[in-house]
């Protein structure tokens, strides 16, 4: 009929529920953001870690303090204006070190978070999009992993390697790579299993079909259909992997094989306190519970993801 719009020009520019693509996908963001906020203790969790960041990498700035200062005159002082956090047995200011320490855990955290779900996205995706002998191949190496003593494993591989990178890299970078490297190893396959089962329940729905029937490549359909689709569940582990990570961290420099004496990580500077918790139980206290607030904010916040991301949740 005379005046009417064609069909094609309609649909070129509107998606199928009648908005453009960049308001569909702002409306997705601000559909997510609506639900995380329903989750009280994950949007209190985001600001506390989002404040704990702040401090760590721009305390140092204000906190002008060096981290290995050494004064024996104040060792062992309980906090005080000049010592918000007490002193140490050299009379190091244990702020200062907390400050420069969580920088380390955190990035720690966050790089073997990331090789996991780099590693965990690859070996999942190529199992859930192939069949046969690949994918049997690569459930039995994960299989294989998850069944190996993670601790005892950690331990051993960072006796062994970490002098040679501490020689090659420097003590800080070599051993941050080495505890990145074996974090991230034994962290992978849970990501993998989750990526593999959503491939498997994607590449059959209609979208796929659609695609692969217009022609689309194998990678393709994964690149542009399948993996976004999957990501969020992916998402939510990886934050549970932070929290891992840090904790794994703490435990190794708490056992004497994590970073050096002279760069304070958290789990360093509880090490560090064990020999006096009776009579300085202060430098213990603070590490440990920015460890605790840490690794509970960041499982509250993957709580929140996980109800935000959710496509079930319609409300």
């Amino acid at each position: 009929m005379a005046g009417s719009t064609p069909a094609s020009a309609t649909a070129s520019s509107t998606t199928p529920s009648g908005g453009d693509v960049r308001g569909r996908r702002v409306s997705l963001v601000a559909d997510a953001w609506r639900r995380f906020k329903r989750h009280k203790l994950a949007l209190a969790s985001l600001f506390i870690l989002g404040f704990m960041v702040l401090l760590v990498v721009f305390g140092p700035l204000v906190w002008k303090v060096a981290i290995n200062e050494i004064d024996f005159s104040a060792r062992l002082k309980g906090p005080m204006p000049s010592h918000p956090f007490g002193t140490d047995d050299l009379g190091q200011d244990i702020f200062a070190r907390m400050l420069y320490g969580g920088r380390i855990s955190l990035a720690v955290g966050l790089a073997a978070m990331g090789m996991a779900i780099l590693v965990g996205v690859t070996i999942g995706a190529i199992a859930g999009i192939s069949r046969g002998p690949i994918d049997t191949a690569l459930m039995w190496l994960t299989d294989l992993f998850l069944s190996l003593p993670q601790l005892p494993l950690l331990l051993l591989l960072i006796y062994l390697f970490r002098d040679a990178l501490k020689g090659a890299f420097g003590p800080e970078v070599g051993v941050f790579m080495l505890i990145v490297l074996v974090i991230g190893g034994f962290r992978w396959m849970p990501v993998a299993r989750l990526v593999r089962a959503q491939f498997f329940s994607l590449r059959e729905k209609e979208f796929v079909e659609a695609a692969r029937a217009l022609g689309a490549s194998t990678s393709r359909q994964v690149v542009r259909h399948i993996l976004p689709n999957a990501l969020g569940p992916v998402i939510v582990a990886g934050t549970i992997d932070v929290a891992a990570a840090i904790i794994a961290e703490s435990t190794l420099s708490f056992l004497g094989l994590g970073f050096p004496p002279d760069i304070p990580t958290w789990g360093r500077i509880l090490f560090d306190s064990k020999e006096y918790l009776d009579i300085a139980p202060y430098w213990a206290m603070f590490p440990g519970a920015a460890i605790f607030l840490t690794v509970l904010a960041i499982n509250f916040i993957g709580d929140g993801l996980r109800d935000a991301l959710d496509p079930r949740d319609v409300h």
